[in-house]
């Protein structure tokens, strides 16, 4: 029993210390989302209605069969089954049968609902598709924002080793009396403010972490972590594409186009599945019935009753449609609107799809600005800042004008960052649109 409690708890603690070391790659992370998202589950049970609505239609072109059996006890006036005459004493009677049909024709319906359900089950699959795209794009986003704040983390903690460096080197300075203890002060405010700043970082990485969690439906917020991989940006020619081609490529391969095309296909179907009640309907039928009774005049076995009682039938039934209050016309009339709907719902996703590339073109343009912006302004703040600690050692310049010189610079590295991992996504955004998966 001992042992059996020992190897439990150790069990426990080789779980939770799994998962305090399990540090997530966004790859782990997308797949993970994708998996287990709430909304794309949804779509997925969408997409198994859609796969029974298809078996429905198919199976509807398939003859039915039925059979049936009837025992009954019967008392005062009835019909026996079996001589078919009235009568009004006591009997037990018994009948069976089956029965099939076939439709031959009605106007193609039943073959184009099949038609319709097939296309409603590729439009099924197009929607959980692009909810993948959608729920992968999210997290990257989330994923690439934790990942802005540690680096950002980083920054501000090395420069917070060289105030405490400085403020070392200006203690030094103020007792030997060549600083005034005004510069003290001035870099001990400096060290406080780098401090809080580092306080407010960390906050925004455990904030930005419990929002990646939450997505990804994880409740284990404190053990929760991404890994420390750096992401550098990707070697990429979407650039050089016109915005022309991105935008036509995106509409061959974007699940938006994909199912409104695909709606307008469905309309369409529906208007011939409307139309086809215009034409008569031919089926095909046969049955097979046999009966017994226990007040047979011919005192015939039970078997030999049903032998002798055999009926069968085979036949065509043709029904023609005459007048039904003009519910056929007004079906037609409704697939009509219908089909106008469906096709300026599909302009509009043509629109949207432009203008969603449009933008996500010149956003990406505006990242790549930004960024190459930021590098040589944070080359500039570093000389500049390597400048001001060569003055401030020898006391050309004060505690004051130095910290700004460093705050300066601190600011120009997190701009780096913070262009470099919006540049990032936007790439990815722009290469989604183009046809290159993101996962």
């Amino acid at each position: 029993m001992k042992n059996l409690v020992f190897t439990s708890l150790a069990f426990l603690v080789t779980i939770s210390m799994f998962s305090q070391q399990k540090k997530w790659s966004l790859e782990e992370a997308v797949a993970y989302a994708i998996e287990n998202n709430i909304t794309i589950k949804q779509s997925e049970l969408d997409l198994k209605l859609a796969d029974i609505q298809e078996s429905d239609a198919l199976y509807r072109l398939f003859p039915n069969l039925n059979g049936n059996a009837t025992f009954s006890s019967n008392r005062g006036n009835n019909i026996n089954p079996v001589t078919n005459v009235t009568q009004s004493f006591s009997f037990l009677s018994f009948s069976t049968g089956v029965q099939t049909s076939v439709t031959l024709f009605d106007g193609l319906r039943n073959f184009r609902q099949l038609q319709h359900a097939r296309m409603a089950q590729l439009a099924g699959q197009y929607n959980v598709d692009r909810m993948k795209d959608d729920i992968a794009l999210f997290v990257a986003n989330a994923y690439l924002q934790i990942l802005f704040n540690k680096e950002n983390l980083k920054v501000l903690q090395a420069q917070t080793e060289i105030t405490k460096k400085q403020l070392q080197q200006t203690n030094e300075l103020v007792d030997a009396g060549v600083l005034p203890r005004g510069d003290l002060l001035e870099i001990k405010a400096t060290l406080a403010n780098d401090e809080q700043r580092i306080v407010v970082a960390e906050n925004q990485i455990r904030i930005a972490l419990i929002n990646l969690a939450q997505i990804l439906l994880i409740k284990d917020y404190e053990n929760f972590d991404i890994a420390d991989d750096e992401y550098e940006i990707p070697i990429t020619t979407i650039l050089d594409q016109p915005v022309s081609t991105i935008i036509e490529r995106a509409k061959e391969t974007r699940y938006e186009t994909k199912i409104a095309e695909q709606n307008v296909m469905m309309a369409e179907k529906e208007l011939q599945i409307s139309r086809g009640a215009y034409y008569p309907s031919l089926t095909a039928f046969a049955g097979y019935s046999t009966s017994w009774t226990d007040n047979d005049i011919f005192e015939r076995s039970f078997t030999q009753q049903l032998a002798d009682n055999e009926g069968t039938r085979v036949g065509l039934q043709l029904q023609v449609p005459i007048f039904n209050g003009f519910a056929v016309r007004n079906n037609v009339k409704r697939s009509m609107v219908n089909i106008e709907r469906a096709n300026l719902q599909k302009e509009q996703a043509m629109l949207d799809l432009e203008s969603n590339v449009y933008q996500a073109y010149t956003d990406l343009q505006g990242a790549k600005k930004a960024y190459e912006s930021a590098l040589t302004a944070e080359e500039a703040q570093s000389q500049a800042y390597q400048y001001s600690t060569e003055r401030f050692e020898v006391g050309i310049i004060n505690s004051f004008e130095f910290s700004q010189a460093l705050l300066r610079y601190e600011n120009a590295q997190s701009e780096v960052l913070r262009t470099k991992y919006d540049y990032i996504f936007k790439i990815k955004l722009l290469e989604l649109y183009f046809g290159i998966p993101l996962y």
